[in-house]
């Protein structure tokens, strides 16, 4: 069974966005592209949504 997790190794803030390359095994750059232009578009609620999964989603066991 997969677990989300934050990234330890492939992150470039808090790991959020390569944790979730990670569990659905895409490219992290992909992660973080989609997620820009979520954010760019929604304004806040994309900074939200980054910030309050920085908080829930558990660090890799290796962090």
């Amino acid at each position: 069974m997969r677990k989300l997790t934050r990234s330890s190794n492939n992150r470039m803030l808090a790991g959020v966005c390569g944790g979730l390359a990670e569990y659905f095994g895409i490219d992290a750059t992909v992660v973080r592209l989609l997620w820009t232009i979520f954010s760019i578009c929604t304004v806040w609620p994309g900074f939200v949504a980054y910030f309050l999964a920085w908080i829930i989603v558990p660090p890799d066991p290796g962090f």
